[in-house]
């Protein structure tokens, strides 16, 4: 049924890196979520007035503000369609995000207000009546926002998005809360034991933090997240295949919205490399990149002394020293200069955000070491922090 609506509503589907097909993704996840969530809200009214019930009742209310957050997702997905304008020359695909946490505050909003009343039904409770109609209604509930968890879900790892994931993880708990007021319901006809309050309570707990899981989900990219390792990997890889260079670093990925990335990072090539070979090489890379992953890419080219036997001795000995304090950290742009007293080593290090030690302490703890290996080599270093491991 997915693929059947994607092949109907999305021209140029596979596309899924281009703003204008995720739009129409967008689209067709807000349309669908609001004309089925109008529905089953139109219908638990109905029930939640036959029966009496607050659970029913808040249940149709959770639909009503679904279909209220598909708007919103509708909405968002519009707007970061947007081409760049000189306001915003990386364009509007953010917004997407803040369409998700909107989403999700909603949820939160929900939850918190259906918790409230199911307390006061809890302390002042009322007789229900039996409805078969109430029944039916529910159980078409549950299998309508199974099927809309599933289809949310995979339209969001299609196209990466994280307000339809957020989507999707709102109907997953609304499939778990409608069936808690189903069972409620079925224990107060059959059992006689009014729960219907306790139900609303639980709903609420499920809404609650399925809203609070989405929120994340959606401030993590806003806040700028570290990239997936798998991505990292990959790119690593791609640039390491070109014989032409021989080692990367300072990688930095900005996120932009879906789409809309961009990284750059220092390639390294031999010192002796011809100029133009080496600047062709890296605009192949940079176009392959963008091919790939779909990432603008700025490279540097740093060159490296390889041929020169004690540079690239020492330059390994101060790389054990440097990883003997800190494991994961590692130096780069490596060069010697030698003077008539003492020898400068000129190096950058790059430390991992997770080290406690100071940056005065790492200066100091290196500097010791390089001395201890030779009295007449002085250390000129610049300390960076990772933003991401390449190694």
């Amino acid at each position: 049924m997915t693929d059947l609506l994607v092949k109907l509503f999305v021209r140029e589907s596979d596309k899924v890196r281009d703003p204008a097909v995720r739009e129409r993704y967008g689209i067709l996840s807000g349309m669908v979520g609001i004309i089925l969530n109008v529905l089953l809200s139109a219908g638990k009214f109905f029930a939640g007035l036959a029966t009496g019930s607050i659970s029913i009742t808040a249940d149709a209310l959770n639909n009503l503000s679904d279909a209220g957050s598909s708007v919103v997702t509708l909405a968002g997905f519009k707007l970061a369609g947007q081409k760049a304008d000189d306001g915003h020359p990386f364009g509007h695909g953010r917004i997407e995000y803040l369409a998700g946490l909107l989403v999700s505050l909603i949820i939160l909003l929900v939850g918190v207000e259906l918790g409230k009343t199911s307390v006061e039904k809890i302390i002042h409770p009322e007789e229900l009546s039996f409805s078969p109609a109430s029944i039916v209604i529910l159980a078409a509930s549950i299998a309508v926002k199974l099927w809309m968890s599933l289809f949310n879900r995979k339209l969001g790892k299609r196209i990466g998005s994280a307000a339809m994931l957020a989507t999707a993880t709102d109907s997953l708990s609304d499939v778990v809360a409608t069936s808690a007021v189903l069972a409620g319901i079925l224990a107060g006809h059959f059992a006689h034991v009014n729960i219907d309050g306790w139900v609303g309570l639980v709903v609420a707990a499920f809404i609650l933090r399925a809203g609070w899981g989405a929120a994340k989900d959606t401030l993590n990219p806003l806040l700028g997240s570290s990239p997936d390792p798998a991505l990292v990997k990959a790119i690593r890889d791609t640039v390491m295949s070109h014989p032409q260079i021989i080692g990367m670093h300072d990688l930095m990925i900005h996120d932009y919205g879906p789409g809309r990335s961009m990284m750059s990072f220092h390639a390294e090539v031999p010192l002796g490399t011809d100029i133009m070979e080496a600047h062709d090489a890296i605009d192949h890379i940079e176009r392959e990149l963008r091919e790939t992953f779909g990432i603008e890419t700025s490279i540097h080219m740093d060159p490296i002394d390889m041929d020169d036997e004690r540079t690239a001795k020492v330059r390994g000995q101060v790389t054990e020293l440097v990883r003997a304090i800190e494991p994961q950290m590692n130096i780069h742009d490596f060069r010697m200069t030698k003077g008539p007293v003492c020898t400068n080593l000129i190096f950058d290090v790059v430390v991992p955000h997770k080290c406690t030690l100071s940056d005065e302490e790492v200066r100091q703890r290196i500097e010791r070491a390089v001395r201890a290996l030779d009295s007449s080599y002085y250390v000129v270093l610049q300390i960076d922090r990772a933003y991401v491991s390449t190694d």
